[in-house]
């Protein structure tokens, strides 16, 4: 009897085949919409959170001041920090992969006729390695380097097409204003950050070096951790902080004078933040769901309408109210089904568009194009039954009677 009734729901489809287009569009666009917007959402997500992760695995930093939210952070006039502090923490606070001292300056950058403005960065090489950093050529500063402050640096893929072009940077020799640099490294370039900043437009020095010649103090703006494992990133933190408020005498129930931030509360705000606007615009696009069950609502109350007397007859010769139910039931079902079928490839084509059009990555959820295709021929039942019940309800003495 279903399969009748599927068959009778496709012959009265090829009937009106335009009426039924326009009745399965609401759907159409409706589950599209939906399957689109998630997958958006979730490309945002794994977006935002392979960015976070290209700045560093376990990663913790430390600087001076109340924390700021945002890419900067810190205070620029609050206490900075000391090679022993480095050292204290290295000591101490155990499950570490490394601890890098960071300071920072812009400066321009000049080779032969070539001259740029970017960041200059003091650390040791522990900073390649809290930052993942590896070395598309040449290598990372010697002992002897570090401890005596020499001119060496290494510099980013930015740096080394604004400067060299095509030429071999290692052991040429840069100036840093009114100093020389020699180039024993090049890094494996990383692209823009989420924050939109060039990752790779850096030249990285030895800390000795950039305090003697380019800060002259001693002072550190910021530590960066890396923990070996994920599960000690929390007790590596309040380790630290309770080292840090030792060091600079902060009494019990005095604020901190230093921030210490876990990138990983960066990537889980910014993730519920996408989440959170993932699932209202998949729940602003469902409501072309609806429009489109009140649409297949409409077109099934015109149909009982004109084929009244076809019911009429149906029953007459002996159809029971159950099967002609069924019939338009099923014709309700089948045409949500198939906009849904419709709108399930017409969203993966969207989404799929969407993410190449802005360079994010493709996340496939499976569960959400089942779910909207589930809802759809749900929508199907739900405004079909109204019709298919009022179509098994005539009476068929006045039903052929009906012109």
């Amino acid at each position: 009897m279903i399969w009748n009734a599927f068959i009778l729901a496709l012959r009265e489809i090829r009937r009106s085949v335009m009426r039924s287009v326009l009745t399965t569009l609401g759907i159409v666009i409706g589950v599209a919409s939906v399957i689109a917007m998630v997958m958006l959402g979730d490309a945002t997500t794994a977006y935002v959170t392979n960015s976070i992760s290209k700045l560093g695995s376990n990663m913790l930093i430390i600087r001076p001041g109340q924390d700021r939210h945002g890419p900067g952070g810190g205070d620029a006039t609050a206490k900075r920090f000391t090679h022993d502090d480095v050292t204290a923490i290295s000591r101490e606070i155990g499950g570490l992969k490394g601890v890098a001292p960071v300071s920072s300056k812009g400066m321009q950058v000049v080779y032969g006729n070539q001259n740029y403005s970017t960041s200059i960065d003091g650390s040791n090489n522990d900073y390649f390695t809290v930052k993942d950093w590896t070395f598309e050529a040449g290598r990372n500063f010697t002992a002897a380097e570090l401890q005596g402050g020499k001119a060496v640096c290494v510099i980013g893929e930015t740096i080394r097409k604004e400067l060299f072009g095509d030429q071999n940077p290692l052991d040429a020799s840069i100036r840093l204003e009114n100093f020389s640099c020699q180039v024993v490294g090049l890094l494996h370039p990383k692209g823009a950050s989420m924050f939109g900043s060039d990752q790779d437009d850096l030249i990285v020095v030895p800390i000795r070096m950039f305090q003697r010649r380019i800060s002259g103090n001693q002072e550190i703006a910021t530590i960066m951790l890396s923990a070996k494992n994920a599960s000690g990133v929390e007790n590596i933190k309040n380790g630290v902080t309770a080292l840090i408020r030792e060091r600079r005498h902060i009494h019990l129930g005095d604020e901190d004078d230093f921030n210490v931030r876990d990138l990983r509360e960066v990537v889980q705000t910014l993730s519920s933040t996408t989440k959170m606007l993932t699932l209202l615009l998949g729940a602003v696009a469902a409501i072309s769901l609806l429009v489109g069950g009140i649409g297949i609502m409409n077109i099934m109350l015109v149909s009982v309408t004109e084929r009244t007397r076809e019911i009429g007859i149906r029953l007459a010769i002996g159809a029971l109210e159950n099967e002609v139910l069924l019939q338009f039931l099923v014709e309700a079902v089948v045409l949500s089904s198939l906009g849904g079928i419709i709108g399930m490839v017409l969203g993966i084509g969207i989404g799929v568009g969407i993410n190449l059009y802005f360079d994010l990555p493709f996340v496939f959820n499976t569960s959400i194009v089942l779910i909207a295709f589930f809802f759809s021929t749900v929508v199907g039942i739900v405004f079909g039954y109204f019709p298919a019940q009022k179509a098994a309800r005539l009476n068929p003495i006045d039903a052929l009677r009906h012109e």
